[in-house]
């Protein structure tokens, strides 16, 4: 109940700025029911695409997907790029130390959150930085790598990099870069998923059944509602609040919990 409680609000935030609702999500997995980074980034990974499904599915409902058929190839480059980035990114934090997967993901989300709140600033115009095609299906496929990379160490869908990614290099329309972003996502998050399911993460059915179809459901049904009242709270102060708060929340939950980890670590080696 707890989880699916914590995933209704987060999934609305997520619909309400047009996102996976997975940077909400993480500092609630480490914080509120006590995983390590490494053990919730499989799982905020799983959840993500139920939200991520929903998401593309009320969109295409009620907009015409038409519009996004001269960018397919360029989505199709994205895709390709961010399943090789998920594939080389979600090996690769198993071999870091915990406390070093901690300072990653912590830095991450900064980041990410940065940008929530450069957006509430500045709109993104739409600019197109290549005239050419073969150079911007390149680009696709460099950034469709870096994008990799984040979903499958923060276990996000990738929409808060892809759609500035979109509409600053490629010069996509905003709305259309909305729906292509969801589009995009799917590929690592199922890339990362298949990875983290080879190496066992998800063996635990107390996880699957308490943890992640709960709060997978709240998820969707909160994105379904913030998508709903999209047009009723000011997006552009709703980004810098949450930008803001979301800083403060995963500075304070991994500081917190690197240092339990470091006396832990002390007080073993003491013995």
């Amino acid at each position: 109940m707890k989880a699916f409680l914590y995933g209704v609000p987060i999934g609305m935030l997520g619909g309400l700025i047009g996102l996976g609702g997975a940077e909400f999500r993480l500092p609630v997995l480490t914080g509120v029911f006590e995983y390590s980074a490494k053990q919730a980034i499989p799982l905020n990974l799983a959840i993500s695409l139920f939200t991520v499904v929903a998401a593309f599915s009320t969109r295409a409902s009620l907009t015409s997907l038409h519009s996004l058929l001269p960018i397919v190839p360029l989505l199709c480059m994205l895709g390709i790029g961010s399943m090789l980035g998920a594939h080389v990114g979600s090996g690769y934090v198993y071999r870091l130390h915990d406390l070093g997967v901690e300072k990653l993901v912590t830095a991450l989300l900064i980041i990410i959150e940065v940008l929530l709140i450069a957006e509430s600033f500045w709109v993104f115009e739409a600019r197109q930085l290549f005239n050419s095609s073969e150079i911007n299906l390149l680009l696709g496929v460099f950034f469709g790598l870096c994008i990799g990379l984040i979903s499958s160490f923060l276990g996000v869908a990738g929409g808060e990099v892809i759609i500035p990614t979109l509409v600053l290099v490629f010069g996509v329309d905003i709305k259309d870069a909305g729906t292509g972003s969801l589009l995009v996502s799917t590929a690592p998050i199922l890339v990362g998923m298949v990875r983290y399911g080879q190496q066992r993460r998800y063996r635990s059915q107390s996880d699957l059944i308490h943890i992640m179809a709960p709060m997978g459901i709240g998820s969707v049904i909160g994105a379904v509602v913030g998508g709903m009242m999209l047009g009723i709270l000011p997006g552009k102060h709703l980004n810098l609040l949450l930008g803001l708060l979301l800083i403060v929340s995963a500075v304070k939950v991994f500081r917190f919990k690197t240092e339990r980890k470091i006396i832990l670590e002390r007080n073993g080696k003491a013995r």
